[in-house]
Parts: structure tokens; C-alpha cells; sequence
């Protein structure tokens, strides 16, 4: 392809970026100009699924813990396989990693942010986890998190999660050993 040619695809590529940036804005501008009641209830309903979630994992009880995960999610996880589609791999993801510790699991979220809209919302903040594994090794890690919900029949679900860790780039490898001082 000729310089010409990429240069106007990349035009074009620009155009669409912008007019999605401009769509994606009138719809945050929607999202925030929503009643403060309707916000508050949204916000409350997802901080209960969310710390719903949380006392599950606690307990390490699966189907509690993915008892208002949509069918369809679409999760990314810090081990392997980094992707999971679809309710049935996420519970089998979660039995497996419920079943690597001995004892009880520690988990909390930090600095949690939710932000809703009428049928959308996204949630993020920094995930930890402290356990005794099988092995008898500990397990005392943060990461970022980030889950996406949909209003589905009225009821908020997750359609999306998304669990890093940063990684050092001289080394490529992962960063497992950061700690939120907060």
C-alpha cells in the first residue's frame, strides 16, 4: 500500500475515533445528568452485588459468587487461561481457584468506583487477596480490577471482568509484589 493510501486510512480511522469519542461523550454526559435518586439506587444495588461477590469469595461459594454473572460474560484473569467465556467457564475458573487454598481466603476491594447509567454501568478498583494455599505457600496479592454490568431484566449483571497486574518492563515479567499503602 502507498503512503497515500495508509495516510487516508488513517484519516479515516481518525474520523470514526472521533465521532465515537463524541457519541461515547453524549452518552457519559446522559449518564451523569440521570435523576440523583435513580444514580443512588444503581449505585447501592451494585455496591451489594459487588460486596455480595466479595463475602462469596470469602466463603468460597461458587455459585454465590457468580450468582449475577450473566450468561454471556466475557472475563479476562491474571493467570492462565487469561479468557473465559460464557457463565459455565467462569464458574469452572472459580471452583479451580477456590480449590488451591486450605483454609479461609481473605479478599477485599479497594478504592472501589462505581459509575452507572440507565442499562450500563462499570465498577473499578484494586482487588487483594490473602490465603493459605494446598501447598502449604502463601498467597498475598493485589491487582486492578474492572467489572462491567448491564441491566438485564431489570436485575444488574456482569457481562465483563477484567483483572491485571502491571508488569516491569525491563524484565516483561509481572509485577506480583505491589502493595497498596492506603
Amino acid at each position: 500500500m502507498c503512503v497515500k493510501a495508509q495516510t487516508n486510512k488513517v484519516a479515516e480511522l481518525m474520523v470514526v475515533m472521533c465521532q465515537f469519542t463524541q457519541e461515547s461523550n453524549e452518552e457519559l454526559e446522559d449518564m451523569t445528568t440521570r435523576s440523583a435518586s435513580s444514580n443512588t439506587t444503581d449505585r447501592a444495588q451494585l455496591r451489594a452485588l459487588i460486596d455480595d461477590r466479595v463475602k462469596a469469595v470469602c466463603d468460597r461459594n461458587v455459585n454465590e459468587a457468580i450468582s449475577s454473572t450473566a450468561q454471556d460474560i466475557l472475563s479476562f484473569d491474571v493467570v492462565n487461561p487469561f479468557q473465559q467465556v460464557g457463565l459455565d467457564a467462569v464458574k469452572k475458573r472459580a471452583e479451580d481457584w477456590f480449590s488451591t487454598f486450605a483454609g479461609p481466603i481473605s479478599y477485599e476491594i479497594k478504592d472501589l468506583i462505581i459509575t452507572t447509567g440507565d442499562k450500563v454501568a462499570f465498577a473499578h478498583g484494586l482487588s487483594h487477596v490473602s490465603a493459605t494455599r494446598t501447598d502449604g505457600g502463601q498467597l498475598d496479592m493485589w491487582w486492578r480490577t474492572t467489572i462491567c454490568f448491564r441491566k438485564i431484566y431489570e436485575k444488574w449483571m456482569v457481562t465483563h471482568e477484567h483483572n491485571s497486574v502491571p508488569f516491569d518492563v525491563e524484565s516483561g515479567k509481572a509485577s506480583l509484589d505491589f502493595r497498596v499503602t492506603k
